[in-house]
């Protein structure tokens, strides 16, 4: 009987030092995030599984390309995925299906979208598009099937929740999330 409940508490200790270990890092710097529907397709499909990192956006600010997952701005609860197109200050316009993004200086800022956008997709739309302090633009991958900036306006900081950093399934995509390269 003395051997049980020392097999017992033993058990106990491994299962309170684990969940010391675990729902910090849980709930502080990784978060588990599930795809759902077909915005940033073909690059994430429903039903991917990825890992979110939380804590990088509090040492540094989210770069343009970065794939985040944030609180949508309209109904807190849901959570969304979108790409960074433009950040604080800068300019986007959108005519002619091309997307254009200015510097604070008025500069042009080539997107090389041919790594991660299809050639046949189109970004519907007509804008023109200050961002201030803490604002960004997001859109989706899909451009033509893609509820983001476009449509409900700019995504405020603080409710971006972190950046894309693996995909963990399917199992034959794992993959490390990786940031496209931009000419600025």
């Amino acid at each position: 009987m003395k051997n049980f409940f020392i097999f017992v508490w033993e058990t106990i200790k491994i299962v309170i030092l684990a969940l010391l270990i675990v729902l910090p890092i849980r709930y502080f710097v990784f978060q588990p995030f599930i795809v759902r529907g077909q915005s940033m397709e073909p690059n994430f499909q429903n039903g991917n599984y990825l890992i979110i990192d939380e804590i990088s956006y509090r040492f540094k600010e989210p770069a343009r390309g970065e794939v985040i997952v944030f609180r949508y701005p309209y109904n807190p609860s849901q959570r969304y995925i979108k790409r960074i197109i433009g950040l604080p200050g800068e300019t986007i316009e959108i005519r002619d299906t091309q997307v254009y993004v200015f510097d604070k200086n008025g500069q042009k800022i080539t997107l090389k979208e041919d790594t991660y956008l299809p050639e046949t997709d189109i970004t519907i739309g007509s804008l023109k598009l200050i961002l201030g302090i803490g604002e960004f633009f997001v859109m989706g991958d899909n451009r033509p099937s893609s509820s983001d900036s476009r449509s409900w306006g700019v995504l405020p900081r603080q409710n971006i929740i972190g950046r894309v950093l693996f995909r963990l399934l399917p199992l034959d995509e794992i993959s490390k999330i990786s940031l496209p390269a931009y000419s600025e």
